[in-house]
């Protein structure tokens, strides 16, 4: 099911973020749309997604959908891409989704049953693959595109009682590299962000578009300002082809002990 939040016409491609909650996801969604993109937000639950598009329309005037996609299903990601790609040229793919620990506490390994694990590394990876292989035909046949992956400090190194989050995450660490060594010299450009810590609330609300306020405001709990972390993938995406990122880690000045 897609929901359509329309304006003006789209002046640029589109920009398809998968994973869309209320911090990283909708900040991300907000900054693409800031910068005249038509913008798709895609997660499991549609009537949470149509209040995010009906909130960054209003903002920032401009065309957003809200597409109903569960990662962990591959008829779920075609229908979903049906829709996505039924808007235009797809300039723009960001992968944000992530299968979350329960309450983010570790698990003994021996207590993980199969059908969970197995739910994580279909959400982290084999997700992230469909989504890919949906888009990257449309861009090669351009010339052009972004692939974005969102990754953790999980993506790096095992963390003991964090099994299904680390097996997955590494795998999409992989496909990354995978995928940009292949498809960057056809002009598409992959990196992988590596959240180093935890993601917050914007602070103040602020709009996308301030990035002077960004650089100079200090978060005492050492937690992450998503519309900040947002401006970096938008700066990834119009990096000169001379000289893309294929990983960027990012971490607070302050960060807690556990990143």
């Amino acid at each position: 099911m897609m929901r359509s939040i329309a304006s003006s016409a789209p002046q640029r491609g589109i920009a398809a973020i998968v994973g869309v909650g209320p911090k990283l996801g909708r900040s991300i969604a907000r900054k693409f749309a800031h910068e005249g993109y038509t913008v798709a937000i895609l997660a499991r639950d549609l009537g949470r997604l149509s209040k995010f598009a009906d909130e960054i329309a209003r903002e920032e005037k401009a065309q957003v959908f809200a597409i109903r996609i569960d990662c962990s299903e591959s008829r779920s990601v075609r229908e979903a891409f049906e829709g996505v790609l039924s808007l235009g040229f797809l300039e723009v793919l960001v992968y944000n989704a992530c299968q979350q620990p329960p309450n983010w506490h570790p698990t003994n390994f021996t207590d993980i049953r199969l059908d969970s694990f197995e739910k994580s590394l279909a959400v982290s990876s084999v997700g992230a693959f469909h989504c890919a292989q949906q888009v990257l035909p449309g861009m090669v046949e351009r010339g052009k595109g972004t692939i974005l992956f969102t990754g953790c400090s999980a993506s790096l190194n095992g963390i003991a009682g964090y099994s299904e989050l680390c097996c997955g995450k590494f795998a999409l660490r992989a496909l990354s590299q995978c995928l940009s060594m292949e498809f960057q010299p056809l002009g598409v450009h992959i990196a992988h962000v590596i959240i180093g810590g935890v993601i917050g609330q914007p602070r103040g609300g602020q709009s996308s578009s301030s990035t002077a306020s960004l650089r100079t405001t200090s978060f005492g709990d050492g937690s992450m300002d998503p519309d900040a972390v947002a401006q970096t993938y938008w700066q990834l995406h119009v990096q000169d082809r001379s000289a893309w990122t294929q990983e960027i880690d990012l971490r607070p000045s302050n960060p807690p002990r556990f990143c």
